[in-house]
């Protein structure tokens, strides 16, 4: 292939990927050197189901993609085999899905991220993983705003309830 067409390639690539960056609630990026093809299949597969991608990037394309895409920070992380697993949906998953997939293989770990556009730690991942994925919020959020109806249903009934009692004696 002539070397501008190559460097067409790579610069769209790069593009592609600066957009993804930008575009992303939560990038992590992994190291997956060990992983069976198997096991990279099923994290694909389960990353999938929950509107998440993972992609192995060449860590020059990665760097210049980072550039384009003004995060700064995340260089660092961007050594050895290097893929990155992000959402532009769900700021939890990413991060949960490959700490719990983690958990079970080794080989895999987290070097780093980005959470809203900021870099963000090893440490820091691992924390966002540990945090309930976007339903179990919902959940939450519905049981707090059910609390105070809930309550003035009960002062209701109990003083029904006392207006009864009240009346038969």
């Amino acid at each position: 292939m002539p070397k501008d067409v190559v460097i067409a390639k790579k610069q769209e690539e790069v593009s592609v990927v600066a957009e993804d960056l930008r575009s992303a609630a939560t990038v992590v990026v992994v190291d997956y050197l060990g992983l069976s093809v198997a096991e990279v299949t099923d994290l694909r597969k389960q990353l999938r189901e929950n509107n998440t991608q993972m992609k192995v990037v060449k860590n020059t394309i990665l760097r210049r993609a980072a550039a384009e895409a003004n995060v700064e920070g995340l260089l660092e992380s961007f050594v050895g085999p290097t893929a990155i697993v992000f959402s532009s949906e769900d700021t939890v998953a990413p991060a949960k899905i490959v700490a719990k997939f983690a958990e079970k293989a080794d080989e895999l770990t987290i070097k780093g991220g980005m959470i809203e556009g900021k870099v963000a730690s090893v440490d820091q991942m691992n924390e966002l993983a540990k945090l309930p994925d976007r339903d179990g919020l919902l959940s939450m959020l519905l049981s707090v705003l059910q609390a105070p109806v809930r309550n003035v249903a009960y002062a209701v009934k109990a003083v029904a309830e006392k207006d009864q009692t009240e009346d038969v004696a």
